[in-house]
């Protein structure tokens, strides 16, 4: 049986060091003003600033989840800091890097996608404040989309009309709306779901293979 598998993302990676430096150049550079103040008030401002943002990048890397994924022998769960989505490793069909040619040129996009066999089951498994979320994360995945004509301007715009799933039950609110999003970028891009890089621990093409290794090795639940 496969063991469960933590993975930590790389957007959470540093978080200490960060913190740690912002916190000493802030102090260090307040020690200073003590001294220099009139002499070198602009730069001493400046310090502060940088010290400031220093401090807010690592804040915002240690609010992301400890673990991005966590792979068991039944189920890929998905976290992040907006909440969480997890699946049976059966409900999965397919999963691959994206890429996309047009004419001469390939374009490889930094994420991982996902084909679902329907959508149902993540109706069930994903919150409103997620699902809210990622509708606006994955803009980018639109425009690209939009840009290379593989989705109109009007498909563009968030769809908050009631999505029905293959029971025939009716979903509303912003779980509706990333499920037509789910829909439409799976028609645009081939996948249902999209992971990014900056979830990752490693290269794109090893997380490939590390989460086609779990699907193989799975069990039902």
């Amino acid at each position: 049986m496969t063991p469960t598998i933590l993975i930590k993302p790389l957007a959470r990676h540093h978080a200490n060091f960060l913190s740690l430096l912002g916190g000493i150049t802030l102090l260090l550079t307040l020690l200073l003003c003590n001294f220099f103040w009139q002499q070198a008030r602009l730069p001493l401002i400046l310090m502060i600033l940088i010290a400031i943002v220093i401090i807010f990048i690592g804040i915002l890397k240690w609010s992301e989840p400890q673990h991005s994924f966590i792979l068991t022998p039944k189920k890929l769960h998905f976290a992040h800091r907006y909440g969480f989505w997890q699946l049976n490793w059966q409900q999965i069909s397919y999963i691959n890097k994206i890429s996309e040619t047009f004419g001469i040129e390939q374009y490889q996009l930094a994420y991982i996608g996902i084909r679902l066999n329907n959508l149902s089951k993540l109706a069930c498994s994903i919150s409103p404040r997620l699902a809210s979320r990622l509708l606006h994360e994955q803009r980018p995945l639109l425009a690209f989309c939009l840009r290379h004509q593989l989705i109109s301007a009007e498909q563009s715009i968030i769809n908050f009309t009631a999505y029905i799933d293959d029971n025939g039950n009716e979903i509303t609110g912003p779980i509706a709306a990333f499920l037509h999003h789910s829909e439409l970028l799976k028609n645009a891009l081939g996948y249902h779901l999209y992971l990014p890089e900056s979830s990752l621990d490693r290269e794109i093409n090893e997380f490939i293979t590390l989460l086609k290794n779990c699907k193989n090795n799975s069990i039902s639940e």
